[in-house]
């Protein structure tokens, strides 16, 4: 990468020095404020060479550099009048209210998703076991599955507290307990009797809250202000006392006054609204939501559907909007099969089929942008396939049942309701699938030509090194804590593998340590994220937390410097996971090989369940060993 006319070409693309009111960086990536984002040519920008991806978030909008942003940064501040700023600093900025809520709202739900897809799996399972007769719905086997399906959604607002809370920076213990008190079976018995009811002289509204999404979020919204103020005015020695009891006291009577019953109508008219759609213009409006789903999903827009789905089926029942996201799926999956048929790149139609295979799966990441964004022509395709298999949804009323928690083939036990619910859903699939597939196939694409050599980036010297150079090594856990996909990390620069492919670890101890023998490359000033080079070439980025750079260094200690050359579980920072989940930043740690694309395999040696620092965590075997 040339570094200067990456530079001049990114100034350019982004609408002229003119148009920069500021620039900083942080480990991987340009941010930008600008005075205009619509003079922004993103379509160029990322054929820019040193140029991986873009994204906007918020009112900044961000160049995915990688490994060589302070470069591409110097060169941008040598080729205008623009002042070199700390990326440290945190900077106040006025947040667009839509991508505000995107981000409330991804934050929130994203971690109870586990639980009610497990809970929602299991009552496809028992509804299938009923349907054939496998199990009588009167004994006592059903009784206690029925109640493991059904306890995460009955008590949906207690789980959303706790996640709520944390998303508001609140107690998550004092969240619980609000939505506690709303569903208490004493205050249910009450509001069954059906007579007025008054808390202190003011009336007190019915309404039903187990089951319900939306009154939780505003109570625990407002809770989250209410116990601040009282923490601030409460002097240390009574905080204990004082705060959840003036919380409890002033938040569960005024969501039981006003909020709740708000929040409970408003969940009942979206329901109730998107459901007239669906069932009066249903063919249009499956044909659009399907057509369109991978690029809403793209957009982060889906984050604002999920708590429309999960009412509309803990309240109504069903659900129109999760059969069109199982249709998006097939078709980025048939678009990548047809890739596998057509493409004459061996190590390419390799990446088609196995993408295509996880994409059936339910986990389109690497179809979408490994294979059919990056050809462009076959992403067309999937949205084709996908509003095909709308048009038939709409015609025959597909609907949701269940909440699965997965988009792809292990997930069609959602589809298990009334009538021929089911084999329409499956009939749906594999048109959506097969349209896809043919379109993509017929209309063709540029393939990927075949590569001679690889090469991997170069050392700081400027030499460049064949992948031939690099040998398979083991890279051990910088943490302790619990495995996650990239997929399930919130921020699109990791989630869709532009930096490159790995794993992510939820942390349980403020511990990094080296994965490998090295050297430390990169050591942030913010030391939220450390760039690592191992003996045998691994380039390896640790990022402790999401948008943690705001935080300049605050809760983080450095044990190293930069330029230390470090062996395999050396302590590299130290980090203080409760004051900064207190700050209301995701911990989630992304450990990323950046220089995937010189390695054959890059393999886990679990994909889930906890790991201590030091343990094995995956192996990298590069082409030709």
């Amino acid at each position: 990468m040339e570094h200067s006319q990456t530079a001049k070409e990114i100034i350019h693309l982004v609408g002229g020095e003119e148009n920069i009111q500021s620039v900083i960086h942080c480990m991987t990536r340009l941010r930008f404020n600008l005075y205009d984002k619509e003079k922004v040519d993103r379509t160029k920008l990322e054929g820019v060479d040193g140029v991986l991806g873009t994204n906007l978030s918020g009112e900044q909008f961000q160049i995915i550099i990688g490994n060589d942003v302070p470069k591409v940064y110097k060169e941008i501040i040598a080729n205008t009048n623009l002042k070199e700023e700390s990326s440290n600093e945190k900077k106040e900025s006025k947040k667009n209210i839509i991508s505000a809520l995107f981000d409330v709202i991804s934050g929130v739900f994203t971690p109870i998703l586990p639980a009610i897809a497990g809970a929602g799996m299991i009552k496809g399972l028992l509804a299938l076991a009923d349907t054939f007769g496998w199990l009588s719905d009167t004994s006592q086997t059903y009784i206690i599955l029925s109640a493991l399906g059904d306890g995460a959604f009955y008590f949906l607002p207690l789980i959303l507290a706790v996640s709520a809370a944390r998303k508001f920076g609140s107690n998550p213990y004092i969240g619980a307990a609000i939505a506690a008190a709303l569903l208490h079976p004493d205050l249910k018995a009450l509001f069954a009797i059906g007579e007025p009811i008054s808390f202190i002289g003011l009336p007190v509204t019915i309404a039903t809250y187990s089951s319900t999404v939306i009154p939780i979020l505003l109570a625990i919204w407002i809770a989250s202000y209410v116990e601040s103020w009282i923490d601030r005015v409460t002097h240390a020695s009574l905080k204990l006392i004082v705060v959840p009891t003036l919380t409890l006291l002033i938040v569960v009577p005024v969501t039981l006054i006003t909020v709740g019953p708000l929040g409970t109508i408003l969940g009942d008219y979206l329901s109730v609204g998107i459901n007239f759609l669906f069932e009066n213009v249903g063919v249009l409006a499956m044909i659009l939501l399907s057509g369109t789903f991978s690029v809403i999903i793209m957009t982060g827009m889906h984050y604002a559907l999920m708590p429309i789905m999960i009412n509309n089926i803990t309240v109504g029942g069903f659900d129109y909007m999760i059969p069109a996201m199982f249709l998006a799926n097939m078709g980025q999956a048939g678009a990548a099969f047809a890739v596998f048929l057509r493409s004459k790149n061996t190590k390419f139609k390799s990446l088609a089929m196995s993408t295509s295979v996880t994409a059936l799966m339910g986990i389109t990441e690497p179809a979408m942008y490994g294979v059919n964004v990056r050809l462009k022509k076959p992403f067309i395709a999937a949205l084709i396939g996908g509003a095909a298999g709308g048009a038939f949804y709409g015609l025959t009323n597909v609907a949701a049942y269940i909440l699965g928690g997965n988009a792809g083939l292990p997930g069609i036990p959602t589809f298990i309701g009334p009538g021929m619910n089911f084999g329409y859903a499956l009939i749906g699939l594999a048109i959506s699938f097969i349209v896809a597939t043919v379109v993509a196939y017929l209309i063709g694409f540029e393939d990927v030509p075949q590569e001679s050599s690889v090469t991997a980036p170069a050392e700081e010297t400027g030499d460049k090194k064949t992948v031939s150079d690099l040998s398979g090594e083991g890279v051990v856990s910088p943490l302790t804590g619990e495995i996650n996909p990239l997929s399930k990390v919130n921020d699109p620069t990791f989630s869709e593998g532009i930096m490159g492919q790995g794993l992510a670890i939820e942390p349980t101890e403020g511990i990094v340590v080296s994965p490998v023998s090295g050297k430390i490359v990169t050591l942030y000033r913010s030391l939220h994220a450390i760039g690592i080079k191992s003996d045998n070439g691994a380039e390896i980025l640790i990022h402790v937390g999401i948008d943690t750079v705001q935080l300049n260094g605050k809760y983080f200690t450095k044990h190293i410097e930069e330029g230390a050359v470090v062996k395999p579980g050396d302590q590299l920072v130290s980090f203080d996971i409760e004051g900064i989940r207190s700050e209301g930043y995701e911990l989630t740690t992304p450990i990323i090989i950046t220089n995937s694309d010189s390695y054959e395999m890059i393999t886990p040696i679990k994909t889930d369940g906890s790991i201590e620092r030091g343990s094995d965590l995956m192996t990298l075997v590069a082409e030709g060993n």
